[in-house]
């Protein structure tokens, strides 16, 4: 079965950084889609970012454009999420996620992000 454990969250200052990492197994990793989405406190799921199978195709949404990187390791299954100048609407939980180029599907547990003074 699908199994994905997000890593790296954490309280960070706005304009700081983190790196989100994510390990997958339980399913054809170097063949799927991976996605990043996220729940700000008090709201839905929202979509982050997403990478093909290969690597070469790499999405984002327009409030992290310019700032988030997504990139993956299919040697050793791992989807990894680099978050430069935070700021304080970034604050939510991030999730990876399985999917395909038209959706994501399992998600992990997700790893809280703060950022805050």
């Amino acid at each position: 079965q699908v199994h994905l454990v997000e890593s790296g969250g954490g309280l960070v200052q706005p304009g700081g950084s983190l790196r989100l990492s994510c390990s997958a197994s339980g399913f054809s990793f170097g063949s799927a889609w991976m996605y990043w989405v996220r729940q700000p406190p008090g709201k839905g799921l929202e979509w982050v970012s997403r990478i093909n199978a290969e690597g070469y195709m790499r999405y984002y949404s327009d409030s992290v454009k310019g700032r988030f990187t997504i990139s993956r390791d299919n040697a050793i299954n791992m989807v990894y999420l680099e978050m430069n100048s935070l700021k304080s609407e970034d604050t939510a939980v991030y999730y990876c996620a399985q999917g395909s180029n038209t959706g994501w599907g399992v998600k992990g547990q997700g790893t809280q992000v703060t950022v805050s003074s």
